[in-house]
């Protein structure tokens, strides 16, 4: 048995660092061919080396190297080992990709198509790469280490930096660069969270009912779907309550409120977004 275990760790190795590779192709893809003919950054580090780049002539690759490794290694013992060395390996697969794709000529000249496809592809990239354990920016490993000696919080710290760097972009590269700049940064930033969270957004729903075992029973005849009873105490009178819990699909939501209303009008529905769902019996049902 702990050789059967061995040969599963080293297969989700090989198969996380292919991932980590194929994401940052897909990175350097968008790059080279889509927003650096047409004058358009990304956010984070990667616009940083993007506008030195532009100011220095240096290689894009060599600036985002230099200026992630020492984040990643002052952060080594915040981020961890296995996130430190996924990083590293695919920050240098990106720098090393970009060498040979920097000499061909963009393929789009249109701004606006640059930047959507752009952005997806960079997004798709960026998205695979930390789904697989590392990143290609270095500018939240920063927010972690400055917001413990400043008053921020990681995420104005980076929202901050964003803006330092469009505005910079701005100066460098013309206004008009930079906002389709932002643009890119939104979509991509959109693009990363679809394919981290996936397409299949999920609900968390937490229902209290005094009719909650016929409200149980209907949910797993209707929709399939197991449900979790918790314990609670109501806050006004003291009396003991069960609280339903359970996850469904985005598309099960319209359903799972009809099964409620027909069994208890009164019942209080909170619906939250879930990120991801790992484990127990959860599997979207074929609609």
């Amino acid at each position: 048995m702990p050789k059967l275990h061995k040969k599963e760790t080293s297969l989700h190795f090989f198969m996380r660092f292919t991932f980590i590779l194929i994401g940052a192709a897909m990175a350097a893809v968008a790059l080279e061919l889509f927003l650096v003919p047409n004058s358009i950054i990304d956010g984070g580090i990667i616009g940083v080396s993007l506008i030195l780049g532009y100011l220095t002539n240096l290689p894009f690759g060599l600036l985002l190297v230099a200026i992630n490794l020492p984040f990643l290694f002052f952060g080594y013992k915040y981020i961890g080992k296995n996130f430190c060395v996924s990083s590293i390996f695919a920050i240098v697969a990106l720098a090393l990709f970009q060498v040979p794709l920097h000499p061909i000529p963009g393929i789009i000249d249109d701004p606006l198509l640059a930047t959507v496809f752009g952005g997806l592809l960079l997004g798709a990239g960026v998205g695979i790469v930390i789904r697989n354990g590392g990143s290609l920016d270095g500018s939240e490993i920063l927010g972690i280490l400055l917001t413990k000696k400043l008053p921020f919080s990681v995420g104005e710290f980076v929202m901050f930096f964003n803006v330092f760097i469009f505005v910079w972009a701005g100066f460098v590269l013309g206004w008009e660069q930079a906002m389709y700049s932002i643009l890119t940064y939104y979509i991509a930033s959109k693009t990363i969270d679809a394919v981290i969270q996936g397409l299949e957004e999920t609900k968390a729903v937490i229902i209290i009912s005094d009719e909650y075992e016929e409200l149980s029973e209907a949910i797993n005849a209707r929709l399939g779907r197991g449900v979790t009873k918790l314990h609670g105490t109501g806050g006004y009178n003291n009396t003991a309550k069960d609280v339903i819990y359970v996850v469904v699909t985005r598309l099960e939501i319209t359903k799972l409120k009809d099964i409620v209303n027909s069994i208890d009008g009164s019942a209080f529905l909170t619906i939250m977004n879930t990120q991801e769902v790992h484990g127990g019996k959860f599997k979207s049902p074929i609609h």
